[in-house]
């Protein structure tokens, strides 16, 4: 019984997510930009500890009544994809109609990807861009490149998740582990600390959130082009 009690606790904890996703869109409508992104730091960590839990767990066993995958992909759509399309389009920072280009792709190619059944890959990665576009999002806001820019780099993203480039899970991607959870606890560090201070072009969090999303974004690839020293 109490592993069963601990498992439904572990889809509790998950279904906290949906909560912090209505905080992050109530903020996002009143245009606070940095509130919105800190409930969304919020939402990425829990979504980061829950996975481990689940699996520590076995809720599929023990817990059986709700749809863990489900309801993880359920919140993941809401706070990785659908808010921050809505502030990309709604801060403008993209302009006209490539604020609508962007919201349209976003949304209707994260779709997809989201009920791809080929989405990861052997060793626990993804196969294609994760559709992870809060983490894009928010570099965004910090380094306020040009819109065209920013444009080239919404399409590029997307095409991405359906090309066979892979993109690591820092928790259950283990080549390279060691490095890579750490950088995510950085890259949550910088995230929040850069939305805290509302973005300030002065804040040294941008550059920590600069060069640890680059490493999570490449990282895959270079694990493609890398071969593993016992292959």
């Amino acid at each position: 019984m109490k592993r069963q009690v601990q498992a439904l606790f572990v889809h509790f904890l998950t279904a906290t997510g949906a909560v912090f996703a209505m905080l992050a869109m109530l903020a996002a409508v009143d245009e606070k930009w940095d509130l919105m992104f800190l409930w969304l730091v919020v939402a990425f960590a829990v979504d980061g500890i829950d996975g481990p839990l689940a699996r520590r767990y076995l809720v599929w066993e023990n817990a059986p009544r709700f749809d863990g995958v489900l309801l993880d992909l359920i919140i993941d759509y809401l706070t990785y994809v659908f808010i921050p399309a809505f502030a990309l389009f709604k801060s403008g920072i993209l302009p006209g109609w490539t604020g609508w280009v962007a919201i349209i792709i976003i949304t209707y190619a994260s779709a997809l990807y989201f009920a791809d059944t080929y989405m990861k890959t052997k060793d626990n990665s993804f196969s294609g861009f994760p559709g992870c576009w809060q983490m894009a999002v928010i570099v965004l806001f910090a380094v306020e490149p040009n819109f065209w820019l920013i444009l080239v780099l919404v399409t590029a993203l997307s095409v991405a998740m359906f090309l066979p480039l892979k993109f690591i899970h820092p928790v259950r991607t283990k080549r390279w582990r060691a490095l890579s959870l750490p950088i995510t606890f950085a890259w949550t560090f910088f995230a929040g600390w850069a939305a805290w201070v509302d973005f300030h072009p002065e804040s040294w969090a941008h550059w920590g959130l600069v060069v640890t999303s680059l490493y999570l974004l490449f990282a895959g690839i270079a694990q493609q082009v890398i071969p593993e020293r016992n292959a």
